[in-house]
């Protein structure tokens, strides 16, 4: 079956649906409403979408076909006159499968009143023996208090079984096999060599680690810092996306995208949404210092930016980074969110041209920014970054076990209010240089020594002329 392009749109009383179903028999369309469920079928084309309250068939309900246009226009009435449907140019979440609804059962009794039955010195008597029976003999009275039951422990869980040698990695854990063949294929970005399917995570992150040690490189980060004129132009630059402030409207092609992106329905425990909020933090500072450095016009190196600057492609080492995440799956500490960007720094002073920790302070309030402006915009930065990745020969495959899924995520499962906070959380972060782990500080001061001490091999124009030999 085919997902044929559409859109919707509301008034007061209605939702309208407008598919594009070209050389079709109209007489052919079936068309099924189930409360918030819509499904229309016309051969070779099934659309089926989830809206956020129900719809109903009735007398003012109808169904156009224009074989000119070919477009099948379906309006449904709104079971609520008045009630606003949100969300529906998010086409992603329109197709998203509905969410499970777990309902926990009533408890089968319910406690109205309890008291006291008496026999208070009984009570002492029996208390005070118990106290003089050994550990062995409490246990032996408890179970015969409980129909001898004896008291049982819920074992230590058992590490996850192990049935292949390859490890799991991208979103949620989900993919396996696009590195069996890596030593074929010409990627400069991957940081495990031939074994990245058999890498567990512990040893992803050591071997990250070690190689951002071999390329950092303190004469680079001098001479950036030393001559930063251009990328004082990069960091004045303002970044359409975090500084528009027109109607948002997404793009037929990204519309196209969004049509071709998987749907899946997403389980993640709370931990996982966390870890996903923070892996959205990495992804959106790579595309931040993308965007600023070719200022929004990608290049063929862009593709490699992008996928060096993010742990998660390079050594599929998504977050958390930091030894204590939240107890609140949608709070985030100061800690943990420099620990975030402190592995974003790293790779922008280590790898990429420019190498400047103030350029990386730009892409942090680039990435608060876009947090600002919401989903819808986070979403479109994810689609760019997708475009960008799709039309490589060699890094396509980080689009796949990435961003297509997190393109869905974000769009229908992730929160507002989350997102909202966690703008604010980034724009309040103070990353200090001394969490990079390089001393960049003292780099900068060398550097600025060298700046005002003249070089002893520089002589004066005057002295010069006095050397040059005398006129004959």
């Amino acid at each position: 079956m085919i997902t044929p392009r559409f859109s919707c749109s509301q008034t007061d009383k209605s939702v309208i649906v407008s598919v594009y179903c070209p050389s079709v028999r109209a007489s052919d369309v079936e068309i099924n409403v189930d409360e918030t469920l819509l499904s229309v079928h016309i051969n070779p084309y099934f659309l089926r979408l989830h809206f956020p309250h129900p719809l109903v068939e009735d007398d003012a309900s109808s169904a156009v076909y224009d074989p000119s246009t070919g477009y099948l226009t379906v309006t449904l009435t709104k079971e609520v006159p008045g009630q606003e449907f949100k969300d529906l140019d998010l086409l992603a979440k329109l197709l998203a499968p509905r969410p499970s609804q777990n309902v926990q059962p009533a408890p089968v009794i319910e406690v109205i009143d309890s008291q006291d039955a008496g026999g208070d010195d009984v009570d002492a008597e029996l208390a005070a023996r118990t106290e003089e029976l050994s550990l062995e003999q409490r246990e032996i009275l408890q179970a015969a208090e409980n129909d001898w039951q004896l008291p049982q422990t819920v074992p230590e869980p058992l590490p996850p079984l192990q049935t292949t040698v390859e490890r799991r990695y991208g979103f949620l854990d989900m993919h396996t096999g696009y590195f069996r063949h890596v030593e074929h294929t010409e990627n400069e970005v991957n940081e495990l060599g031939t074994d990245a399917e058999q890498c567990p995570p512990p040893e992803r992150r050591a071997r990250r680690l070690r190689h951002e040690e071999q390329k950092w490189d303190e004469e680079h980060y001098m001479a950036d810092y030393a001559d930063d004129e251009y990328i004082q132009e990069l960091i004045a630059w303002p970044n359409p996306h975090a500084t528009g402030t027109e109607d948002f409207q997404y793009t037929e092609k990204e519309n196209l995208t969004m049509l071709r992106l998987p749907r899946k329905e997403y389980l993640p425990t709370p931990a996982q949404t966390h870890q996903l909020y923070l892996t959205l933090l990495t992804l959106l500072f790579a595309y931040a210092y993308e965007t600023r450095t070719t200022q929004h016009d990608p290049t063929p190196e862009s593709a490699w930016t992008v996928a060096s600057l993010t742990p998660a492609f390079s050594a599929l080492d998504p977050p958390p980074y930091g030894e204590t995440p939240a107890s609140d799956p949608s709070a985030f500490t100061e800690a943990e969110l420099a620990a975030t960007f402190t592995a974003s720094y790293r790779r922008s002073l280590a790898f990429p041209l420019y190498r400047s920790f103030a350029l990386a302070e730009a892409c942090r309030a680039d990435v608060a920014a876009l947090l600002a402006r919401g989903r819808r915009v986070v979403t479109r930065c994810l689609l760019e970054m997708k475009d960008i990745l799709d039309h490589h020969d060699v890094y396509y495959v980080y689009s796949k076990i990435w961003l297509d899924d997190f393109c869905v995520w974000t769009l229908a499962y992730a929160s507002d209010d989350v997102v909202a906070n966690l703008a604010e959380g980034v724009k309040a972060l103070k990353m200090k240089k001394n969490l990079i782990g390089w001393d960049l500080e003292g780099l900068e001061a060398l550097t600025r020594e060298d700046e005002r001490s003249p070089d002893s091999d520089d002589e004066s124009e005057d002295e010069i002329e006095r050397m040059l030999p005398a006129p004959l």
